[in-house]
């Protein structure tokens, strides 16, 4: 909602400053001029960027629009999930807790905290190093230096689609250039008409610099920066699972792990000791059947 309003008060802003100078709207609207803009921007964006990273920024740009990054219940979830499996670890036997990890779809576990069931990624991150857990060879610091390097490589690849904007839109002040050389060299081909008709000419290509320098620092860039902000919040779960399972395989009882990941949550979105205890560890289910692993 912030980007929305946001654009329209730029335009606004934009729009309104100059007809309050005296200009006329219909001057800066020129199709031919955004056709020029922006098809070359959408083409050196395909240029740029694998179908992988073209496809993954619309789902980036969706997701900046609608606010899509995890929230203060989400990380409760978490913390309530991640309790209840370091519970089991500590307390059921090997054969009942890989029941869980191995089929987290069909665990009576897992399926108590359906929002972290949904995001596959990161329930396949947790399954993946709770098994390293159960399987019980690994030292602690070797499973943290894994669990950064995946975190690093995953926050990379969630980062790309800022990357691919932010390259477009340091290119979009020269792409206005671009279509204002073109429009001046329409006004050349006009020299001998009437000063009006080459002062239209020249003023409609001296658009394309306005739309590419405006495009550039007033929507693309700070979109960018947004799909930058909201992916690396997508990426928080990821560090608290982290920092949780660590301190655990360091000897802390499940509860003190938690406030091990708790603390890795930014102060606006971090819920209080109090909050995890009644909403995430006294949530958690008391499970009587275990799955079994096949």
């Amino acid at each position: 909602m912030g980007i929305l309003i946001g654009i329209v008060l730029g335009f606004a802003s934009i729009g309104g400053g100059f007809v309050a100078m005296g200009g006329h709207l219909e001057v800066i609207w020129q199709p031919f001029e955004y056709v020029i803009i922006f098809g070359i921007a959408f083409a050196t964006f395909l240029i740029a960027n694998p179908m992988s990273t073209i496809k993954d920024t619309g789902k980036a740009l969706g997701q900046a629009f609608t606010g899509k990054a995890p929230k203060r219940k989400d990380f409760l979830g978490l913390l309530g999930l991640l309790y209840a499996l370091m519970r089991e670890l500590r307390t059921r036997p090997r054969n009942e807790v890989e029941g869980h990890i191995d089929d987290p779809a069909n665990s009576a576990l897992f399926q108590h905290f359906p929002n972290i069931l949904k995001d596959k990624e990161l329930t396949q991150f947790i399954c993946d190093y709770a098994r390293l857990i159960v399987i019980g060879n690994a030292r602690s610091h070797e499973i943290e230096g894994l669990m950064e390097q995946e975190i690093s490589t995953i926050k990379k690849y969630k980062t790309k689609p800022a990357g691919a904007l932010s390259t477009v839109a340091e290119g979009m002040p020269a792409i206005g250039i671009c279509a204002a050389v073109l429009g001046i060299v329409k006004a050349m081909g006009a020299i001998d008409q009437s000063p009006e008709i080459l002062g239209h000419y020249i003023a409609s290509a001296l658009v394309g610099t306005l739309i590419g320098i405006y495009t550039s620092y007033a929507i693309l860039g700070p979109m960018a920066h947004s799909i930058k902000i909201m992916r690396e919040k997508q990426v928080q779960p990821f560090i608290i699972v982290k920092q949780s399972l660590i301190a655990y395989m360091n000897g802390a009882l499940p509860q003190i792990a938690l406030e091990h990941g708790r603390k890795t949550i930014s102060s606006s979105e971090r819920p209080t000791i109090d909050e995890v205890e009644a909403e995430a560890i006294s949530n958690v289910p008391t499970l009587t059947a275990v799955p079994q692993a096949a």
